[in-house]
């Protein structure tokens, strides 16, 4: 009797196992068929974003080595046209790139201030990535040491002459220079004392700016 029992009261409970079952996939069944399918079309859309990206980043590079081998043949216009293309449709990191090379060709070309306002374009990009914003700031400045003003160098190199700073000591050089160039030799003075004193420094940049620091020795306008 026990035995009967024990397979009655099995039988309840698969047949109540199978009517939950029943309940569940007509409440939830269309759920998880949904969910499913999201898993698959995500998938799917993900496979073909990465191969478009990794597509379109192939496409930007070859153009971009394109534009590189027209501004080394010294075809500068072509260079800065296929340049600008990049800028406007290129993908990943090529349009930041190609900027900062349009800015070096157009400095090749002898258009210092369109170089410099390439330059402080990208300096002034809160897209870009840090280093490359510091770069160009550097680059900047260098190209007015030769054009512009002592504060128009130090808009772009001031902030990156502190401390600690990886581009610190260039971008001293650049605002030692350009105070030089003004004849103010105080300034340039202590630009260049900076470089000397920092066991940091590049020996080629503190070299130069010991040179620098005995030519305004030699001057006697600076104590």
């Amino acid at each position: 009797m026990a035995h009967n029992d024990d397979s009655f009261f099995r039988e309840v409970n698969e047949e109540l196992r199978s009517d939950q079952l029943k309940n569940a996939w007509s409440r939830y069944g269309r759920i998880a068929i949904g969910v499913a399918v999201l898993i698959v079309v995500g998938t799917a859309g993900w496979r073909g974003f990465e191969y478009w990206d990794n597509n379109n980043s192939s496409q930007s590079g070859d153009r971009f080595i394109a534009a590189l081998a027209l501004a080394s043949e010294g075809k500068n216009d072509e260079a800065l046209s296929a340049l600008g293309t990049i800028e406007t449709d290129g993908t990943g990191a090529y349009p930041i790139l190609a900027k900062m090379r349009a800015a070096s060709v157009q400095q090749a070309k002898g258009d210092a201030a369109a170089a410099v306002e390439t330059y402080k374009q990208v300096g002034n990009d809160n897209t870009a990535p840090q280093a490359v914003r510091d770069l160009a700031k550097m680059r900047a400045a260098f190209i007015l040491v030769d054009t512009g003003s002592y504060d128009q160098v130090a808009a772009e190199a001031e902030i990156l002459s502190a401390q600690g700073h990886v581009l610190a000591n260039s971008a001293r050089e650049a605002l030692g220079l350009s105070a030089y160039k003004a004849g103010n030799m105080p300034q340039a003075k202590q630009w260049f004392k900076l470089i000397a004193d920092d066991a940091g420094a590049p020996r080629n940049v503190a070299n130069r700016a010991q040179i620098m620091l005995d030519n305004i020795a030699a001057t006697g306008k600076a104590p």
